[in-house]
């Protein structure tokens, strides 16, 4: 079986290649998906549908396409892995976790021990809590090997 890991979460760092490329070197049957990582583009998913005057609106238009793609894949994943970051507060991955909650689809939350407690419902729903990427990639080589951690 390919497993399907589904990338939420903070797009400023390269922990999305960090677990491809342990995934990759320790040969596991993975495949990944992700939101869209260009922060730009993803601000601009609705203007296609006309330009706003009001932010709100044009935000609103962009979150509604970009949830297109963010729900699909959520929804087709085996495992999320959703990363919260220190420089930004990241609702849409609290979004994606909650998402991921309420369709009893497995996810494993990765941050900093510095924020615990603002996500202590976040990872109170999670499989696991990670600290790094590496050892997502154990998590995800036992889960998908169930060869030792």
């Amino acid at each position: 079986m390919i497993w399907t890991i589904y990338l939420s979460g903070e797009i400023h760092t390269d922990w999305r290649e960090q677990i491809m490329k342990g995934a990759e070197q320790t040969g596991l049957p993975v495949e990944f998906t992700s939101a869209v990582t260009d922060h730009e583009a993803s601000d601009a998913a609705g203007d296609v549908l006309g330009a706003e005057k009001d932010n709100f609106w044009r935000d609103h238009k962009s979150a509604k396409v970009n949830a297109i793609r963010t729900t699909t894949l959520i929804e087709q994943c085996d495992i999320a892995v959703v990363r919260f970051g220190d420089k930004y507060k990241q609702w849409n991955a609290a979004f994606d976790a909650g998402y991921c909650a309420a369709l009893g689809k497995p996810y494993i939350t990765l941050h900093d021990e510095d924020i615990i407690h603002p996500l202590k419902e976040v990872d109170g729903s999670a499989q696991a809590w990670a600290r790094t990427p590496e050892q997502v990639v154990e998590i995800l080589k036992y889960v998908t090997t169930a060869k030792g951690i």
